[in-house]
């Protein structure tokens, strides 16, 4: 008997590494290549109430005066019939400040006045989601996004990133650890370097690692490129709740051929992300208040665990913004580009100063 109790415990250790079935797959790959997805259908099921989007306004009559002509001070959905205008400001105010309300951006003495940060912040996210939508279907695709993408329901987004402040001797005559070995949720909690983001998601440092010819030519990649390369990596596979063979053929990560469809809608997205970072949210650097700012006084910026949220499509590919034309739009109107907001000074760049010198080449794919 004690055999058998000896043995039914080993089998239970052994067991508890693994998933309780039934569980789901979905090919990635080719047969063969072991590129699968498995999912938890109970996990997922935990997850759906993160993940569950707002039913959607009933749509509001084009009808009648533009906002433009009724109220001062509007400077990106002027073109909007008052009653659309209304509608759009309910949805946003539902999406982002439920319990604050309208007094979270506006002075409720006078709607029109911009001394608010959060209203000057609101109208340029506003543009940024039009630029998301019109620009970047190559990575968002016809689902599109909308505040509530990102901010659910919560004034900060959840998910948002700093730079890290470069601890105290990190260049002393021990040399610059590049933020190894301090451990952060980023890539982790692993010895990689804890900042895998400013490399790729505001410089453009060359992401690709592997060589393509035979040493020493053909791959002049250092150990620490490659372990900012993999951080951010680890990043992305986290904040979609997916493994490497969601894109890669493990085989061969670095080759295309081999790669399954979501790999060109991944290197879509990180550039997607830079530009989001570069031009709209690093420009509203000064202004935010200084506790909205990191430790170093950067700005928040956006990865891909902002709108992502643990799941492979945010809000599992829920389709919010169709019942929103007015975020589908591009063209900031030169009302906004004229506000200021758009506008990087040598103030706001502060941020870009701890940028690795490599950032400046330009990126290839990969």
């Amino acid at each position: 008997m004690n055999r058998i109790h000896l043995a039914l415990m080993g089998l239970s250790v052994l067991l508890a590494g693994c998933e309780r079935p039934p569980v789901d797959t979905v090919q990635r790959g080719y047969r063969g290549t072991g590129m699968e997805q498995v999912y938890n259908p109970r996990l997922l099921a935990e997850q759906a109430a993160n993940n569950e989007a707002p039913a959607p306004l009933e749509p509001a009559s084009p009808d009648g005066p533009k906002a433009s002509q009724v109220y001062q001070n509007v400077q990106v959905l002027g073109n909007q019939s008052v009653a659309e205008f209304s509608r759009t400001m309910v949805a946003m105010t539902n999406w982002v400040a439920p319990k604050q309300g309208c007094v979270h951006c506006h002075n409720a003495a006078n709607f029109a006045d911009d001394s608010l940060y959060t209203k000057v912040v609101a109208r340029r996210m506003l543009v940024m989601t039009q630029k998301i939508n019109s620009d970047w279907k190559s990575h968002v695709a016809k689902t599109g996004v909308t505040c509530f993408t990102c901010h659910r329901g919560e004034p900060v987004p959840k998910e948002v990133w700093f730079q890290p402040l470069m601890p105290k001797g990190a260049n002393d005559f021990a040399g610059n650890k590049a933020g190894q070995n301090a451990p952060a949720d980023s890539v982790g909690l692993s010895s990689l370097p804890n900042d895998p983001f400013t490399p790729f998601l505001l410089g453009d440092e060359n992401i690709r690692v592997a060589g393509t010819e035979a040493l020493p030519a053909g791959n002049r990649q250092s150990t620490k490129q490659a372990e900012w390369t993999y951080g951010l990596m680890m990043h992305m596979s986290k904040s979609l709740g997916v493994n490497c063979t969601q894109c890669h053929n493990t085989r061969s990560l670095g080759s295309w051929e081999n790669s399954s469809p979501p790999r060109l809608s991944a290197w879509h997205g990180i550039r997607m992300a830079r530009e989001l970072n570069l031009e709209h949210m690093v420009p509203l650097t000064s202004t935010f208040p200084a506790n909205r700012l990191g430790p170093g006084g950067d700005v928040a910026k956006v990865n891909c665990a902002t709108c992502h949220q643990g799941a492979h499509k945010p809000l599992y590919g829920a389709e919010m913004a169709k019942h929103h034309p007015e975020l589908l739009m591009t063209a900031m109107p030169a009302a906004t580009a004229a506000s200021g907001v758009a506008t990087v000074t040598p103030d706001d760049l502060k941020a870009l100063e701890t940028l690795p010198a490599a950032v400046t080449k330009p990126a290839a794919p990969g």
